[in-house]
């Protein structure tokens, strides 16, 4: 037989609306709010509220991967000048931000960024969606720990914005009702994060990405349609595992299947970690206090020590550009921060340290309607090396697959001409002449 909850009354004493919760923030103050379906729509619109009342004169912003809710509220242009905004991603809704000098980005090994939270940021309050507590006080940060789970414990004041729809998740992913200083619910469905719908040329790559995951490997895929193409070419593996930053809904079809097991790892056996999901309903609802997903703050799922003692760990990511010496870079585009860093060289390196990994990078040949090559003689002018060519193992385009790791300079960049599109690959083999490479 259960006694009531011990913890009701201490909720309710710490329960208000989002404007009495938002109150007391200071002018200038810092504020960190949940990243993707953890933005918490009541508590940044009463944020964005305070400011064009000219109650709230100045407000600074650190967060990533902004979704419409920030776009609409805390990030829009009529409050442009009163919000300083730091972003440890940039997202399609803030590249506009960042073209113009509205939005800054902050440069960083993605599993750092907790350290630099506590070490160089004084944060004046943390907003976050956790799902309902439980019957022991606590709340979980559901799709968001990354760094949020971090902020949440180094801010002068946090406030949770309770919400039913938010997925209960295990693992290193609790908080105290003791730790929080003020309780908003607001029971809204999480915004629908649609799928990505693979191409021709996805499919292609896919396809030569699948033959390199053996049975009983665990992967890590990033975002976008490539890494969606992939899981459906996996759906006919064996005891797969997951260790990811980002869990998707093509990654959680492959548990539904049966091909991910996890039953093979040689950390958390059994369990699929990740530190953010986006996905749609039905994915949340399959999440939902199932034992089986655990989440971790970004520190521990993306450092590489981490990741390396996962046996056969394959990495998947993508790039934008990759030059003739194997330098790629995945954040830069036509003179400005188009993305970030994220995790890609965290499981570069881990996935290249564990026994039997594999990282590969890949991308379609070419960009802009087939007329621009990705890969290029040179990285593009004012291009950010996200991974340095030191750490370069498998690319991959729609030509095929090539293994940069022990290859000279010569080697690499005859065998990246090759993954060119035909098109380009006189061109290259010219540049790949005058600058000495072959």
């Amino acid at each position: 037989m259960y006694t009531a909850n011990p913890y009701a009354s201490l909720y309710r004493e710490k329960r208000t609306t989002a404007d009495d919760a938002v109150a007391s923030f200071a002018d200038g103050g810092l504020l960190i709010y949940g990243t993707g379906l953890a933005e918490p729509p009541a508590l940044l619109w009463a944020f964005a509220n305070r400011l064009r009342a000219g109650d709230l004169k100045k407000l600074r912003i650190f967060s990533s991967l902004a979704l419409q809710t920030a776009m609409d509220s805390v990030l829009a242009l009529d409050l442009a000048d009163a919000v300083e905004r730091c972003s440890g991603f940039v997202g399609s809704g803030e590249r506009g931000l960042v073209q113009v000098g509205l939005n800054y980005y902050l440069p960083n090994h993605l599993h750092q960024l907790p350290r630099l939270i506590r070490e160089h940021m004084q944060v004046d309050a943390c907003a976050t969606v956790v799902s309902p507590m439980d019957r022991a006080g606590y709340f979980t940060f559901g799709t968001a720990n990354d760094f949020t789970s971090t902020a949440a414990r180094c801010a002068k004041r946090l406030i949770v914005e309770v919400n039913e729809y938010m997925p209960r998740v295990h693992g290193d992913s609790r908080i105290h009702i003791s730790e929080v200083d003020a309780v908003v619910e607001n029971h809204t469905p999480l915004p629908e994060v649609a799928r990505s719908e693979p191409g021709p040329v996805d499919n292609a790559i896919a396809q030569t990405i699948a033959g390199m995951v053996p049975d009983g490997a665990t992967i890590q895929i990033g975002i976008g349609e490539l890494p969606a193409a992939v899981c459906s070419y996996l759906r006919d593996r064996k005891d797969l595992g997951i260790h990811t930053e980002f869990l998707c809904a093509p990654m959680v079809d492959l548990i539904r299947v049966g091909a991910v097991t996890g039953a093979r790892k040689t950390l958390h056996p059994q369990r699929h970690v990740f530190t953010i999901a986006i996905g749609d309903p039905e994915m949340l609802d399959f999440m939902h206090d199932n034992p089986a997903f655990e989440s971790y703050p970004v520190s521990y799922t993306n450092h590489p020590a981490v990741i390396a003692q996962n046996d056969n760990l394959i990495s998947i990511n993508s790039g934008i550009e990759v030059d003739l010496t194997g330098q790629c870079n995945a954040e830069f585009l036509a003179g400005h921060q188009f993305s970030g860093s994220g995790g890609q060289l965290d499981f570069v390196r881990g996935a290249y340290d564990s026994k039997g990994g594999k990282s590969i990078l890949a991308f379609h040949s070419t960009a802009k309607n087939g007329t621009a090559s990705r890969i290029v003689a040179r990285l593009s002018e004012n291009a950010i090396v996200t991974t340095p060519r030191n750490d370069t193992h498998f690319v991959v385009t729609e030509f095929g697959v090539a293994n940069l790791k022990g290859k000279s300079t010569r080697d690499r960049a005859l065998a990246l001409i090759a993954l060119a599109h035909p098109n380009f690959r006189a061109e290259l083999q010219r540049a790949a002449e005058d600058t000495y490479l072959v």
